[in-house]
């Protein structure tokens, strides 16, 4: 069976085989695909009723192109080949227990969005035609940001205080995950814009390069410091129910 895709259902089904498998081998692996397929079903739905994307047949295009840099990476890790470090370090954390569920998902959202995303917008759009893909760019990274809201609820079910801490924070905890995303998004599509003039082999370079400087933005997401790590530790002795489950609970 092939990993790569060639449609949006494709996509859709590779990565559900992905979170299929992980729930079989109690696999912190399919957190992140649960969570992606997810979005990738928002977007093949807005794709479906037009009217959302300027380009809707471009925009299915770089879902595909987007989501088989993760399949590519996921593949290469199967079979004993190094991937991209920033996605080497976030898949071998999940064979560690102390990282909590949110450091997963941040950990592989790291790695495809800021090393990921531009890539596919210059492979997909070309040099040329980088500008007009802009405005679709951003919608699909909004779609991305109003799945925070279900997610921090899915989340507070693996770990019950974070109910709490929700209604506390309230919309401050939104704007900040807000403030990130819009982040992650205008470094990616800085990112591409870098990469569109370039050769070949200027290209190899700067993905090497950004790479690295993803690398230490996982480091950090890892390894948080005294304090957050400290409040980590806490969340991971009080998060509930098997890796099955939290799969399951997170699609």
């Amino acid at each position: 069976m092939p990993d790569q895709a060639e449609t949006i259902d494709g996509v859709v089904t590779r990565l559900g085989e992905i979170v299929e498998q992980s729930k079989s081998q109690e696999s912190r692996l399919g957190y992140f695909p649960a969570l992606y397929r997810k979005v990738t079903v928002r977007v093949k739905e807005r794709v479906e009723a037009g009217g959302y994307f300027d380009d809707d047949e471009r925009m299915e295009r770089l879902d595909v192109v987007f989501a088989n840099r993760y399949l590519d990476a996921f593949a290469d890790a199967r079979a004993g080949v190094r991937p991209t470090a920033s996605w080497e370090l976030a898949f071998g954390v999940s064979g560690e227990w102390w990282p909590i569920v949110l450091q997963h998902l941040l950990l592989g959202m790291n790695a495809h969005i800021n090393l990921d995303l531009g890539i596919a917008a210059v492979q997909t759009a070309g040099p040329s035609g980088l500008h007009a893909l802009r405005a679709d760019f951003d919608r699909i990274n909004a779609l991305l940001g109003s799945l925070v809201g279900e997610v921090m609820e899915e989340l507070a079910w693996v770990w019950p205080p974070l109910r709490v801490v929700n209604r506390m924070l309230g919309s401050v905890d939104d704007a900040i995950v807000d403030f990130s995303m819009k982040a992650a998004r205008d470094s990616a599509w800085a990112f591409a814009e870098e990469l569109a003039p370039k050769d070949d082999e200027g290209r190899a370079n700067a993905i090497a390069r950004r790479d690295r400087e993803v690398l230490e933005r996982a480091g950090a997401i890892r390894h948080p410091g005294i304090i957050a790590s400290t409040i980590a530790g806490a969340v991971r002795l009080g998060e509930r129910g098997s890796v099955a489950r939290i799969i399951r609970q997170l699609e």
